[in-house]
């Protein structure tokens, strides 16, 4: 059976960077994924300016607002279509949406797919924005990636562990995403906060390996660090192409993804993150 990934794209104000499109694509392709591409044109509302309108034409200004939008639409059609071709399927479709309501709709499409690969960039805004509603509206597996990211197949992951339900559901997405003979190290922060059990890491990783699962048990302190740049520096130091994680806490997710004590790690993400909430 086919998976297919989803990847939404705004066209409105400050876009995403055609280097992080470019990798999120790219990700598909080493997933083995096919890939479908929303991109929303923006629907602006009639401007009533009785003042303004007499020295500024509005309606003028809306109307070559969104037929900027159109042509950045088409755009990036045609950037996707020259990165996909001879090697995935594409379904590129495009929808119109009122300003501001891209994040609903995008997470609305997002549950008709396997999973999301959402282009990341701290720049971007409104891309962030749309990814916040995929991740926390879809019920779907989301990957945040990086325009760093580079790789042709997902032959290492790694696992945020803490034994909680979240945690297990970002290992059952991710599992399906490795490449056969792959291997998984399983990452469990110590010191972060009270676990439930005695190496919780190492019994996933006997439970994996009776499973057939190449996988090995990797435990870490967070010290002076934030949890997500702990997370992220063990997994990268072991070799791992993409890390998997679900939500310390709902708040923690969202923290982790919107900025506040994290916000320095969005700056620099540079390995694909899995996120499942």
């Amino acid at each position: 059976m086919a998976r297919t990934a989803y990847m939404p794209l705004g066209t409105y104000g400050k876009v995403i960077a055609d280097e992080a499109i470019l990798a999120a694509t790219g990700l598909a392709a080493a997933l083995r994924c096919n890939l479908h591409v929303g991109a929303f044109t923006v629907d602006l509302p009639p401007v009533y300016a009785p003042l303004g309108g007499a020295l500024l034409d509005i309606p003028g200004l809306v109307r070559a607002a969104e037929e900027q939008s159109n042509a950045e639409c088409e755009r990036l059609r045609n950037l996707v279509e020259a990165a996909c071709r001879a090697k995935i399927e594409l379904s590129f479709k495009t929808r119109k949406v009122a300003l501001g309501a891209e994040p609903d709709a995008a997470a609305a499409q997002a549950r008709y797919f396997d999973l999301s690969v959402l282009p990341w960039a701290t720049e971007a805004y409104g891309a962030q924005d749309v990814a916040q509603g995929v991740i926390f509206g879809s019920g779907r597996p989301a990957v945040l990636v990086p325009a760093s990211a580079r790789l042709a197949s997902l032959d290492h992951l790694a696992i945020a562990w803490d034994g909680s339900r979240v945690a297990a559901r970002a290992l059952g997405d991710a599992l399906t995403l490795l490449a056969p003979g792959g291997r998984v190290t399983v990452l469990t922060v110590t010191d972060e906060k009270t676990l439930h059990g005695a190496d919780i890491a190492g019994t996933l990783t006997s439970s994996l390996q009776a499973r057939g699962v190449n996988a090995t048990a990797n435990n870490t302190t967070l010290g002076a660090r934030t949890i997500a740049v702990a997370l992220q520096e063990a997994a990268l130091a072991a070799g791992a192409q993409m890390l998997a994680m679900g939500g310390f806490g709902h708040s923690r997710l969202r923290d982790f993804v919107l900025g506040g004590a994290t916000k320095s790690v969005l700056v620099d993400l540079r390995l694909p993150v899995l996120l499942a909430h």
